[in-house]
């Protein structure tokens, strides 16, 4: 069993013990040192469960030698990239695996060429093709390209998606959840926050001076330095910075005291808080120091017992380390959202960590939304759901386009 590690660490163990079928199945958890994964691997069990993040390790160990005649891989979309050494290790002992099961909610978070990789490890390429470049010829034709003419993204050709649903509808089963379970309503809850006066131009100062530094052609700006210049404004309308050595400064305290608002609004109410950077949790934390609440950092598996339990107010979490797999469905309703994503797959996996099967009340998002800054461009391409890169550069093209405007 590969899993995103917090799964790894607790989720499967847990599930087991809750069907009479699956209880007596031994299970043995390949994670931490290598002197323990080892131990773990030497250890008689019917079930062996790792993360992703040693999946290269565990084929070099084995080589040709591979014992596990069947695969599960828990969220396979962190296995859609055809370039990355996970992808490449698992493939290399595809020959000595009887049987390999794919689970993910979001199959392709990026669109159909996140398909390729995944389910090449199910049938070797007999579908889609041996090679990732036959099946981006056959079904992508260029879209962007550069000054050089280079081409930097490709767009499906016309009926691409029924075609390559058709090829791989014979392995791939795809099942809603509100098809098959009986769900409460998600309401998703937006919090405009007015930054000050003095806040708001230091954001208009950072932007039109990092917009400055940027090429002329606006046709030239990479995905780099578009996230560079998205991430610092999306931090700035956090509250703080950080320079160039890592040092944090805050700039304003517009954000925490409406997230403090809104937790004292919920009336004790438990709440999983998401964000986005480092210096936003310890401010969130140092913030709540005094408010009385059980302040908790979701690191264990205990932390996961504990929420489930309702033995803690406000779980803090960021969505990269328990978007995936994770049950925190008994311990609240509520998820807030203190920083925003670009990562349309991340925001969805992590407002399912509550919204799933067991959730018994109607389970509630609230953003935390910075008036007048690039938080609101977050929100629009959220909402849009599809194609959110794309829509991330178009709207920070638009912004540039405008501010150098301003300056001529």
């Amino acid at each position: 069993m590969i899993a995103p590690k917090k799964v790894a660490e607790g989720t499967w163990t847990r599930e087991k013990d809750k069907w009479d079928h699956t209880k007596l199945l031994r299970v043995s958890p390949v994670l931490g040192s290598q002197a323990k994964r080892i131990r773990a691997l030497n250890t008689p069990a019917d079930i062996y469960i790792t993360n992703r993040e040693n999946v290269v390790w565990l084929v070099d160990y084995y080589r040709n030698a591979w014992p596990f005649d069947m695969v599960v891989v828990d969220e396979s979309s962190s296995f859609k990239s055809h370039s990355a050494k996970r992808f490449k290790a698992l493939a290399g002992v595809s020959s000595h695996i009887d049987r390999l099961v794919e689970l993910t909610g979001t199959p392709s978070p990026n669109g159909l060429a996140d398909l390729w990789a995944q389910v090449f490890l199910l049938d070797g390429g007999d579908r889609l093709g041996k090679r990732y470049s036959q099946f981006r010829e056959r079904y992508f034709q260029p879209d962007k390209r550069g000054a050089d003419g280079m081409v930097y993204s490709y767009e499906a050709k016309p009926g691409t998606e029924p075609a390559i649903l058709q090829k791989i509808s014979d392995i791939c089963i795809s099942m809603k959840s509100e098809d098959y379970l009986q769900l409460p309503d998600i309401t998703y809850h937006e919090i405009p926050v007015e930054l000050d006066a003095k806040s708001l131009k230091a954001y208009y100062e950072l932007e039109r001076k990092m917009v400055l530094e940027l090429p002329e052609d606006e046709t030239d700006i990479s995905v780099t330095s578009a996230a560079a210049l998205s991430n610092k404004l999306l931090q700035l309308a956090n509250g703080a910075l950080y320079d160039e050595d890592r040092q944090v400064h805050e700039i304003h305290g517009c954000k925490i005291e409406a997230f403090l608002e809104l937790v004292e609004s919920l009336q004790g109410k438990p709440a999983l808080v998401f964000y986005n950077y480092q210096h936003d949790r310890t401010r969130i934390l140092k913030a709540l120091e005094k408010s009385g609440l059980r302040i908790r950092e979701l690191k264990t598996p205990q932390d996961e017992d504990d929420w489930n339990a309702r033995r803690i107010d406000v779980l803090l979490a960021h969505p990269a380390s328990a978007a995936y797999g994770l049950n925190l469905q008994q311990g609240g309703n509520h998820v807030i959202w203190f920083g925003l994503t670009w990562n349309y797959e991340l925001y969805t996996q992590a407002n399912k960590r509550l919204h799933r099967q067991g959730q018994q009340d109607k389970v509630i998002v609230h953003h935390l939304v910075c008036t007048g800054t690039r938080d609101e461009d977050v929100m629009q391409a959220l909402q849009r759901k599809d194609d959110v890169q794309n829509w991330v550069m178009e709207s920070l093209k638009a912004r540039i386009r405008k501010i150098k405007e301003e300056t001529r």
